[in-house]
């Protein structure tokens, strides 16, 4: 049996939380392991879950416990999460990620202070997990020469544009239905600044061009749709296209690197 700890209970990490504990058969079968959910790390109280005996708010309890082999992160942000990760992965001990602003901002050290105490800091879930997209590129392609790289990244600002352009929904509208319904947070800056999609582009860039994350997040600006709003609506007023925000990261031989 492995012991691992959630660090965070919001959306991802309630749903992490609520995937290894309700359905332990279908893991152990899939991991050929049992998987305990030892602790989960969250400064909020939540009575009446059914495991609500697992949370802690200190997070050198689970630092300092070595039976927890494995700690997913989803909460979110640099700090503490940097520190929190750093910590972990000095004592050996392997990272979950779906943060994919700890990945762009920090994902090369802490890939190197994993390799140094032979733990793993894995990232799929902090672009396209669903799909999935980053292993493919880092094992699968590796024999292959990858030079652009274009997608949907941020499904917020495609879920608003979708209602403002299908419905005839103004903006402030489309983002409080978004809201309402969990698919942008209470502070949307992240995605309809383009923060979001950034991350992720700089994220798949440095895998596929072997570029470190942090040397590519900090090269470039980002602007999202709602610098576009007015472009949108010009475009689009026919009602029969489709609008959408699709982030690009090309590689030119002799120029470097183009991600727009």
């Amino acid at each position: 049996m492995i012991n691992v700890a959630i660090m965070g209970h919001g959306v991802v990490g309630s749903g992490t939380a609520e995937i290894l504990i309700n359905h332990p058969e279908r893991i152990e079968k899939a991991t050929h392991t049992a998987v305990n959910v030892k602790y989960i790390l969250d400064l909020r109280e939540f009575p009446g879950l059914s495991y609500s005996d697992k949370f802690v708010k200190d997070f050198n309890i689970i630092l300092n416990d070595e039976s927890v082999r494995v700690v997913a992160e989803v909460m979110g942000g640099i700090n503490p999460a940097y520190d929190f990760v750093k910590k972990r992965l000095e004592k050996g001990k392997s990272v979950v990620t779906s943060n994919k602003e700890l990945v762009a901002a920090k994902g090369a050290e802490l890939l190197k202070i994993a390799a140094e105490n032979n733990a793993n800091f894995l990232f799929e879930a902090s672009v396209g997990g669903g799909i999935p997209v980053l292993r493919p590129i880092a094992q699968c392609l590796a024999a292959n020469e990858i030079t652009e790289i274009f997608g949907i990244l941020n499904g917020t600002t495609n879920y608003i544009l979708n209602k403002m352009i299908v419905e005839n929904m103004d903006f402030d509208s489309a983002l409080t239905l978004a809201q309402e319904k969990g698919f942008a947070e209470k502070n949307p800056a992240a995605d309809i600044e383009g923060h979001d999609a950034c991350r992720k582009i700089c994220i798949l860039a440095a895998l596929a061009f072997g570029k470190d994350f942090p040397v590519l997040f900090g090269q470039f600006l980002s602007g999202g749709i709602i610098f576009l709003l007015a472009v949108v609506y010009h475009l689009y007023l026919d009602r029969e296209q489709t609008a959408f925000l699709r982030p690009a990261c090309i590689q030119y031989r002799q120029y470097g690197y183009a991600i727009f």
